[in-house]
């Protein structure tokens, strides 16, 4: 473990927060280092750093039915997605990943995998047309850091691809080309259930494992990744899996979405020796603001989840909902009828919030811990952001883009600088992938 951020701070000098005038006392709150507990002097540092930051937000998923070119889409304040553009602009969310997610088929064979590709696709083409053709004066695809950055700077919203689970290349080591062309940046080798390329946390319910880590095929993936461009992607795959790709990986690897498990003891956070790991690969983990990987509360009212579970299921089928995964299930509630959509919609808020309501959320407090825990243990270089928005996400205080202000204020209240705010919300996520591009520049080695 490193020494701790109080003593990590203890050499910086002094600056008294005087009240010159609040720009000032903002500056210098900014540049301390040390907790700033003025309200006033909090709101107003936090703005400015996040006027100037290229903050990026690493995974948040999508639904190409928000990207027709009429009627409500991306471009315009869509009532029931925590992220558009609108969001964005409104929260000084610079920059996001929106991510190409297929679920896991539950066979592992061409026409599963026909199938997840075609999927795959009308996602990429889906967010190519928010950019080239919706609203390519507010957005625009970033396909290195250099882009990142220049796009930053004429003041539209970066958008980034990532790719969740790897599952849709098949047995096809071309695809991973071919998504790379399209403009993935990173890819995930396994989501929730064992992929032909790799097992997933999830082995961690059953004790059932398909490769014990990556299969060979998934190998071969990893190296040709290392070969074109591609961050390998560790959040959803099994430990063994990650801890083999830090060894395989020419290239410095990052995790998309994940916490910390000495906080909360979750399959999809990361232990202190895959922290660890990290750090000697030099890659970065963007910690994610999903509810119950921020707080896990063993205390909870398990017959009350029981009940609410119950009662979900009863209202999927009372309105054919009959998909299994997140994003289905969400696309079928979006394709019903206005009336039976909003019906639906009720009576699900009825279950989640008034019969069956949950533990008090975590809070943009409780997700910081998440970064300040990495901090003090691996160092200020290998932590990023990620929400999770639309597949799950968001904490009480950042439930959607509109409110990412609210990070970077808790990261003033904290102590942290402006140029360590700014390694946060994407200099390292883009150190990494700058490192990525270089290696893909040598041949992959």
């Amino acid at each position: 473990m490193t020494t701790s951020r109080t003593a990590f701070r203890a050499f910086r000098p002094a600056f008294a927060l005087t009240p010159l005038t609040l720009l000032s006392a903002a500056t210098l709150g900014a540049q301390s280092g040390k907790p700033v507990t003025d309200e006033a002097v909090v709101q107003a540092t936090a703005k400015a750093i996040q006027a100037k930051v290229l903050s990026i937000d690493t995974h948040v998923d999508i639904s190409p039915t928000n990207f027709a070119e009429s009627g409500p889409n991306y471009a315009t304040k869509l009532p029931r997605t925590q992220v558009d553009l609108v969001k964005m602009e409104e929260g000084g969310l610079a920059g996001a990943f929106l991510v190409v997610y297929v679920g896991q088929a539950p066979t592992l064979d061409a026409a599963s995998f026909a199938k997840a590709n075609a999927q795959a696709i009308e996602k990429f083409e889906a967010i190519h047309r928010l950019t080239e053709k919706i609203a390519p004066t507010r957005a625009e695809i970033a396909y290195t850091a250099a882009d990142a950055r220049r796009i930053h700077a004429t003041g539209k919203r970066v958008i980034f691809i990532g790719v969740e689970n790897a599952f849709p290349i098949g047995s096809d080591i071309a695809n991973v080309k071919k998504f790379y062309d399209l403009g993935g940046r990173y890819m995930s080798l396994a989501h929730n259930g064992h992929s032909q390329l790799s097992d997933s946390n999830t082995g961690e319910r059953d004790g059932v494992w398909l490769h014990n880590g990556l299969s060979p095929l998934g190998r071969q993936v990893i190296a040709e990744m290392n070969r074109v461009g591609i961050m390998v992607d560790v959040s959803h795959p099994s430990k063994a899996s990650m801890m083999q790709t830090v060894a395989l990986s020419k290239a410095p690897i990052m995790g998309s979405h994940s916490g910390v498990r000495a906080i909360c003891n979750h399959s999809r956070n990361m232990d202190d020796e895959q922290i660890d790991a990290m750090k000697k690969n030099n890659g970065v983990i963007q910690l994610v603001a999903f509810n119950s990987y921020v707080k896990c509360d063993p205390k909870r009212d398990v017959p009350r989840e029981q009940a609410r579970a119950a009662a979900t299921e009863q209202l999927r089928k009372e309105f054919g909902i009959t998909a299994t995964g997140r994003q289905e299930q969400q696309a079928q509630i979006q394709a019903l009828p206005n009336d039976k959509r909003n019906d639906y919609l009720a009576k699900q808020e009825d279950i989640t919030a008034r019969r069956y309501p949950s533990d008090p959320p975590a809070t943009v407090k409780d997700f910081v811990d998440h970064i300040d825990y990495v901090v003090k243990r691996i160092g200020i270089n290998h932590v990023g952001i990620s929400s999770d928005f639309d597949g799950g996400g968001g904490v009480d205080g950042w439930r959607n883009a509109s409110e990412t202000m609210n990070v970077t204020a808790e990261l003033v209240r904290r102590g942290y600088t402006q140029a360590e705010i700014d390694k946060i919300w994407g200099g390292n996520l883009l150190r990494v992938m700058e490192q990525v591009e270089k290696v893909a520049k040598n041949g992959g080695k």
